[in-house]
Parts: C-alpha cells; sequence; structure tokens
C-alpha cells in the first residue's frame, strides 16, 4: 500500500481501516507494508498513535513509488506538484504484481484489497 503522508487524513482512514480488518488480512495470508516518503520517526508516531499492526517503510526518496509508477504530478488547490498516487499492489507469492489497485478510496480500500485477495 503506498500513501501519500502519514497522519493525514485519508492515510489515517486508509491505515486504520486496514487495521480494523486485520484479522480477515491474516486469514487471507497477506503481508501487509505501509509505504510513504515520510521518515522513519514520522512512521513510528503514526504506527503508535493508530496501533497499526502492519510495518512501515519509509521512501524518502521515492525510488519505491517510481519504481511502481505512483509518483505523479498532482494539483491541490489549483497547485502543480508531485506526489504518491494512493495505490496498492498485490504482490503474489512469487513475488509478481497480481493486482494493481490505482487511485483507491480511503474509506474502502480495506475492503477492496480484501475482495482483490480473494480473487
Amino acid at each position: 500500500m503506498l500513501h501519500p503522508k502519514d497522519d493525514t487524513p485519508g492515510c489515517t482512514t486508509q491505515a486504520r481501516g486496514i487495521r480494523d480488518a486485520w484479522g480477515e488480512f491474516e486469514r487471507a495470508g497477506a503481508v501487509v507494508l505501509g509505504v510513504s516518503p515520510d521518515d522513519e520517526d514520522s512512521h513510528v508516531r503514526f504506527k503508535e498513535k493508530y496501533e497499526l499492526p502492519f510495518s512501515l517503510l519509509a521512501d524518502t526518496e521515492h525510488a519505491t513509488a517510481e519504481d511502481y509508477g505512483v509518483w505523479v504530478e498532482k494539483n491541490y488547490a489549483g497547485k502543480t506538484y508531485m506526489g504518491v498516487e494512493r495505490s496498492t499492489f498485490v504482490i503474489d507469492a512469487d513475488g509478481n504484481v497480481a493486482r494493481e489497485l490505482r487511485n483507491v478510496e480511503p474509506d474502502t480500500h480495506a475492503d477492496t484489497v480484501l475482495a482483490a485477495l480473494a480473487s
């Protein structure tokens, strides 16, 4: 799961959704990794604040986001900037991308990923 920024409304909703459905992710055998350009200190605070049961990885140079094609031009309040497109990639046991979930909605993200894992 690539997310734009720790402790923002969308990312918090997304992370809490996965946390709240954690048992279902475990039953599906999923390993969940959250990745964002935030540094490790930010991840520690975010993980502790919301009691997140999954690992958060720092991509401060956005290399992973670029590799997955989700470091994109974004627009907000009339300003253009580069940032992470909220996305999830389901990786199979052989390390191949089995599903790409792009521009996911934070409030339905956990259900969307669980459905992808089931298919």
